[in-house]
């Protein structure tokens, strides 16, 4: 099997790391990075260096490009790219999938697979939600802080039979994965806390501890919880009858300290990905005529702020 993964920071590295250093010293399988800059010159020179809490690894894999032109046709294709990049990075890897490539993000966000699909002409679109905790920590130096790597991917429906051989593949690179026909409940499992606490902590520059603390800013991200629970119900996802208290008690389950990822891009004055967030809770919820005062307050507040 030919894989790509596209975008190699802390997610395609962690993810993509264990797949190149369990397959890339063998004929079985061939592992593609595509990926640009300081951090791709420093794999194609001494390789890849990924950190985890159980030790280090050099990555080699076999090939590491900025130019898919030069990579072939891909077999699976996992995408880690930031969404504000994704259908650029889509456009270019157009000629290297077939009918029946696989195409599995591991973004952030529950429209990524629909994005994918309105940009690529071939190719099998799952829906797929990553848990890791990991970060580039110098040109071509992956550090994961937590302790595993977790992939649920599936369908949107139906039989998952045909994707079993890649369920097994990750499995055997030591990645956390579970096949799944339910994969949109996984993915606004997952967005159900991330977009409410990207929000709420990017808006009040506050980490999970002191949201927590703070009866007013802890009435924010409940209220933000619930107007993503509306939509999600209104969509068709079947999340369990306690997401809201469940979504808080997970947030209360983080070092006290924590930060979104959202935050600390806003705190570096980086572009962010609010769009995926807050913006989409916005969007959709005019579409649906579901009224989202917390979202609009957030995100005209937040947009406000990155342009001034």
């Amino acid at each position: 099997m030919r894989i790509a993964v596209i975008g190699i920071g802390g997610v395609g590295g962690s993810f993509g790391g264990k797949l190149a250093f369990r397959y890339g010293a063998t004929s079985e399988h061939e592992v593609v990075f595509i990926a640009r800059g300081e951090h791709l010159k420093a794999i194609k020179g001494k390789g890849m260096t990924l950190i985890t809490p159980s030790g280090e690894s050099l990555v080699r894999p076999s090939l590491a490009t900025d130019n898919p032109a030069e990579a072939g046709v891909f077999d699976l294709v996992l995408f880690a790219v930031k969404s504000y990049g994704l259908e650029e990075a889509a456009r270019i890897i157009i000629d290297n999938i077939k009918d029946d490539t696989v195409i599995i993000p591991l973004l952030n966000g529950v429209d990524i697979t629909e994005r994918l699909r309105g940009t690529l002409p071939r190719g099998i679109c799952l829906h797929g939600t990553v848990y890791v905790s990991a970060f580039i920590e110098a040109p071509g130096v992956i550090r994961q802080v937590s302790p595993a790597s977790r992939l649920i991917f599936g369908p949107d429906g139906g039989s998952i039979e045909r994707f079993r051989p890649i369920d097994a593949l990750f499995q055997e690179a030591g990645i956390i994965s579970e096949l799944t026909p339910s994969s949109q409940i996984a993915l606004w499992t997952k967005f159900i806390f991330i977009c409410p606490a990207a929000g709420v902590t990017s808006l009040l520059q506050k980490p999970f501890g002191k949201v927590m603390d703070d009866p007013e800013a802890r009435d924010l991200l409940t209220g933000l919880i619930g107007e993503v629970e509306q939509i999600a119900r209104a969509k068709g996802i079947k999340l369990p009858g306690d997401i809201v208290p469940a979504t808080l008690a997970k947030v209360r389950q983080f070092p006290y300290e924590t930060k979104t990822s959202m935050q600390l891009d806003y705190e570096k004055g980086r572009e962010t990905e609010i769009d995926i967030f807050t913006g989409y809770i916005v969007r959709t919820g005019r579409e649906l005529g579901i009224k989202t005062p917390l979202h609009e307050r957030v995100y005209k507040t937040l947009t406000a702020a990155a342009s001034a």
